[in-house]
C-alpha cells in the first residue's frame, strides 16, 4: 500500500521558505487526497462578490478542489503527458482539446462584439433528462429525472450588436448545460446544414456574408453581390442557402424555432459501446416563421421583437419548452447511413429514415438581471465535453473544436474566461492552470504541475470508474496526408433537391421571393446568371420563376435531377400547436362593449395567452366602472406585433387621425368610411399575413370596409367576444390561414 502523506507541520517555521505546510515524502505520492491547507501564514482575499458585497464563503471556496486533475471546465483527466495522436509514433490530432486548452492557457498566462453572432437574446433554464438514452450515453445528466441547469442563447449570424432581430438570416441556438460532470455546450443552429464542408473555409463564407468592407453596407443581410458571389462558387453552400431563403431563414419567434447541433456527434455508453447521433431541438409551439413583408416592417417598428418576445413569454410564465432528440446511426468503419455521408455538414438525414427520439426536456424560465454580464459574456465550445460525448472527424467540427476556444480568448480578454459567473462550471474544478488575464480563482499549493510531491501529489489522475473523459479510441484512417475532400462530398444538388420537393406550394412560391428579391440586389449580372444556374441544378421550376423576376434567361441544369422521396418533417405547415404565448390585440372603439372587451381580456389570460387593448388614446378606459388598461392606440400598434386581431367595434377617425400627425393615417378614407383608417390599416395587413381576424358587434363592419369577407379563410365573426375568441384559437394553432396564399401560376 502507498505511503500517505506525513501529518506533520514544519515546526514552528523556524526557518522561514518551506513550500508548502507539509514536509513531502520521498516517493512520489499515490493516494488519492484533496487539495493541501495553505500555510499558517497564509490566507487569501475576504469573501466578496463581484459587486463588493460581503458572501461569507470561506476562503478556500475559491481555490482548487477535488483530488483527481481536470478540465477547467470539470471533466476528470487520466493523462496529461501524452498528446492525442494516430498511434504512438503518429501525428498529434487538432481535436486533442486538452492539448489545446493546456498550451493555450500557458501561452496567454501573462496577460470585443463576436464576429459572428453578435446579436443575441438568452435565457437561464432547466433540462430534464427522460433517461431513454442510457443505452446510447453515460453523460449523467441524460439520466432519468436528473434536472440540470442550463443557459441558452439564441442570435443571428451576419449582423452586428444593433442590428435588427427580424433579418434573413441563420439563428444561433447554444446551450451550456451546467452538468456535475463539467460543463457541455451543444453549440448549433436553427438550419441542420451549413454553408461549408470544411472550417477552413469559414473566413471565407463569413467576409462574403458581412458588409462589403469598403462602405460596410449593407448590414445583416445576404442580399449583396459577396455573399452570393461566394455560394454561387462554392455550390456546397447551395443546400444551407436554399434554408436561409425558405421561411427557415426568418422565424416569427425563438420560442417556434428548431435547434441542430448541425454535426454528428459519437456518444459512448457505460459499457464503451459507441454510436453516432444528431442532436435535435424540437420546440413544443411547433416551427413557424414570419412573411416577409411582416419581418421588414417589424424591423422598423421593432428591431428588438425576437428578444423581446422571448423576456416578455417568461415573465408572462409562458416557458418555452423543446425536446432534445437524437438521431441514431451504428458507428460503422465508413461513417454512413443510407448512403449519407454522416461527416459531411452539407447533409441532414430525413426524419424518416431516422426518427428523432426524444431525450430530454428543456424549459426557459428566467431571464437574465444583466444583458453583458451574461448574454454577452457567456461563452461556449464545441470542445466543452462531457464523459458520454465524443466528436467525430467532420472536417468542420474539427476546425470548430480550435476557433471557439481561440476566439474566447480575444473576445474576453484571456484564457480565464471560464470564471466568469455566467461560465462557472458546477463540478470541482483542480486544473493547474495558472495566472493570466482576470484570473479570480485564488489558487493554493506551491506545485501546480504533475506529478508532484510537494503539494501531497495533488491532483491526481482519475480512471474510467472516477468518471474520467477518455477519448473513443476510434481507428484513425490511415493514409498519405493531403488537403482533399472525399468523394462522397462533391454531391451539392441533391439534398438542395430533397429539401425544395419537400416543400409545400406556399413555401415554394416564398423560396422563389427570397431568391428573386435578393439575386435583384445583386449589382453584378455574372453572380446573377451563375445563381440561376445553380437554381437550375434544384429544380427547373424554381429556376424559371426566379429567371422571369430577374428578367434574364432560364439556364438548363448541369446535373441530372434526382427525384427522391419528399421528406415532409422538413415543411413546417401542416400542424397544430399549442398557443402559449400567442398576442391576442384587441381593439375597441373606447367605448363599445366594455363587458366583452373585459371578458374577452380574461379569456385570453386564461388561455395562457397575451391580450393587447388596442383603443384611439391611451390610459384607463371606465374609469369610474372596472376599468380597462390600454396597451396601444392606433398610433403605436402595428399588425406584425399580434397573432391574431379581435374587433369589438368600428371605431371613428380619432383626433390625431391626421396624415399630417400619422403617416398610417389616410384623411379621405377616413372620411368616406367613418372608420379609423389605422385600424383598416391594420386588418388589412394582418389579413396580407394570413393572420387569424375575428370580430363580433360592430367589429364586423370593419372587416367590411376593409374588403374583407367574413367566409374568408382565417377570418371569423361571433355574437360575443367570448364566442369569436374559441374559433380564433383554433385557427392560431395552426399559425396562419394558409389557405389566403394562392401559388403562382
Amino acid at each position: 500500500m502507498a505511503e500517505k502523506v506525513q501529518e506533520v507541520v514544519h515546526p514552528g517555521n523556524e526557518i522561514p521558505g518551506a513550500p508548502g505546510p507539509v514536509a513531502p515524502l520521498v516517493d512520489e505520492p499515490t493516494e488519492p487526497a484533496g487539495p493541501l491547507p495553505p500555510k499558517t501564514d497564509q490566507r487569501g482575499p475576504e469573501s466578496y462578490s463581484p459587486t463588493g458585497q460581503e458572501t461569507g464563503a470561506p476562503g478556500d471556496r475559491v481555490a482548487q478542489s477535488g483530488e483527481f486533475l481536470t478540465t477547467a471546465q470539470g471533466a476528470r483527466l487520466y493523462d496529461t503527458d501524452h498528446s492525442l495522436k494516430a498511434g504512438p509514433r503518429g501525428p498529434v490530432l487538432l481535436q486533442d482539446h486538452h492539448l489545446r486548452e493546456k498550451i493555450t492557457h500557458f501561452d496567454h498566462e501573462r496577460i470585443p462584439e463576436r464576429v459572428v453572432h453578435a446579436r443575441g437574446a438568452a435565457a437561464h433554464g432547466v433540462f430534464q433528462g427522460y433517461g431513454t438514452a442510457a443505452g446510447i450515453s453515460k453523460a449523467a445528466f441524460l439520466g432519468k429525472d436528473v434536472q440540470t441547469p442550463v443557459f441558452v442563447r439564441f442570435s443571428t449570424v451576419l449582423g452586428s450588436r444593433g442590428s435588427a432581430d427580424t433579418v434573413r438570416d441563420t439563428r444561433g441556438f447554444a446551450t451550456k448545460f451546467y452538468t456535475t460532470q463539467g460543463v457541455f455546450d451543444l453549440v448549433g443552429n436553427n438550419i441542420p446544414v451549413f454553408f461549408i464542408q470544411d472550417a477552413i473555409k469559414f473566413p471565407d463564407v463569413i467576409h462574403a456574408g458581412k458588409p462589403h468592407p469598403d462602405r460596410e453596407i449593407p448590414q445583416a443581410q445576404s442580399a449583396h453581390d459577396t455573399f452570393w458571389d461566394f455560394v454561387t462558387l462554392h455550390t456546397e453552400a447551395t443546400h444551407h442557402t436554399l434554408w436561409n431563403m425558405s421561411d427557415r431563414g426568418i422565424p416569427r419567434s425563438y420560442r417556434m424555432m428548431e435547434g441542430f447541433g448541425v454535426h454528428t456527434f459519437r456518444l459512448v455508453n457505460a459499457d464503451g459501446a459507441t454510436t453516432l447521433v444528431k442532436f435535435h431541438w424540437k420546440p413544443k409551439l411547433g416551427v413557424h416563421s414570419l412573411v416577409w413583408e411582416e419581418a421588414q416592417i417589424t424591423a422598423g417598428m421593432d428591431p428588438d421583437f425576437h428578444r423581446r418576445d422571448l423576456a416578455d413569454a417568461i415573465e408572462a410564465g409562458a416557458y418555452p419548452q423543446w425536446e432534445l432528440g437524437v438521431q441514431t446511426f451504428p458507428d460503422t468503419e465508413d461513417q454512413t447511413f443510407e448512403g449519407i455521408d454522416l461527416l459531411d455538414p452539407t447533409k441532414i438525414v430525413p426524419e424518416e429514415l431516422a426518427p428523432v427520439q426524444p431525450i430530454g426536456l428543456l424549459t426557459l424560465n428566467a431571464n437574465p438581471s444583466n444583458y453583458f454580464a451574461e448574454t454577452e459574456q457567456v461563452a461556449f465550445h464545441v470542445g466543452h465535453l462531457v464523459p458520454g460525448i465524443d466528436v467525430t472527424d467532420d472536417p468542420l467540427l474539427q476546425g470548430r473544436l480550435f476557433s471557439y476556444l481561440d476566439t474566447q480568448i480575444s473576445r474576453l480578454g484571456g484564457p480565464n474566461f471560464g470564471q466568469l459567473p455566467v461560465n462557472r462550471t458546477h463540478a470541482p474544478v483542480n486544473d493547474m492552470l495558472r495566472d493570466g488575464m482576470h484570473q479570480t480563482a485564488v489558487h493554493s499549493g506551491a506545485a501546480p504541475y504533475r506529478p508532484n510531491s510537494l503539494d501531497g501529489g495533488c491532483p491526481f489522475l482519475a480512471g474510467a470508474d472516477d468518471g474520467a473523459y477518455i477519448e473513443v479510441p476510434a481507428l484513425v484512417p490511415a493514409g498519405r496526408k493531403v488537403r482533399e475532400a472525399p468523394a462522397s462530398f462533391d454531391d451539392h444538388f441533391s439534398q438542395a433537391r430533397l429539401f425544395w420537393l419537400s416543400m409545400t406550394p406556399t413555401e415554394r412560391e416564398h423560396i422563389i421571393g427570397a431568391y428573386t428579391f435578393e439575386l435583384n440586389k445583386c449589382y453584378e449580372t455574372a453572380v446573377k446568371e451563375r445563381a440561376l444556374t445553380v437554381l437550375a441544378n434544384i429544380d427547373t421550376h424554381l429556376c424559371a420563376r426566379v429567371a422571369t423576376g430577374l428578367g434574364l434567361p432560364a439556364p438548363e441544369p448541369t446535373v441530372a435531377l434526382n427525384d427522391p422521396q419528399p421528406s415532409p418533417a422538413l415543411s413546417q405547415l401542416g400542424g397544430a400547436w399549442p398557443t402559449d404565448g400567442r398576442i391576442v390585440g384587441i381593439v375597441t372603439a373606447g367605448d363599445q362593449d366594455l363587458t366583452g372587451v373585459r371578458s374577452v381580456r380574461q379569456a385570453v389570460l386564461d388561455a395562457d395567452m397575451v391580450p393587447l387593448v388596442i383603443a384611439p388614446t391611451g390610459g384607463v378606459l371606465d374609469q369610474d366602472g372596472d376599468p380597462v388598461t390600454v396597451q396601444r392606440t392606433f398610433a403605436t400598434a402595428r399588425s406584425t406585433e399580434f397573432d391574431a386581431i379581435l374587433l369589438a367595434g368600428a371605431p371613428a377617425p380619432g383626433a390625431d387621425a391626421s396624415g399630417a400627425r400619422d403617416a398610417k393615417a389616410d384623411d379621405i378614407a377616413a372620411a368616406v368610411s367613418g372608420i379609423d383608417p389605422r385600424v383598416l390599416l391594420l386588418v388589412n395587413e394582418a389579413y396580407r399575413h394570413g393572420k387569424a381576424l375575428g370580430a363580433w358587434a360592430d367589429g364586423a363592419d370593419v372587416l367590411a370596409t376593409a374588403g374583407i369577407s367574413s367566409e374568408a379563410p382565417g377570418v371569423v365573426t361571433a355574437d360575443t367576444g367570448d364566442a369569436a375568441l374559441e374559433r380564433l384559437t383554433e385557427l392560431m394553432g395552426h399559425h396562419r390561414a394558409w389557405d389566403r396564399f394562392s401559388p403562382a401560376v
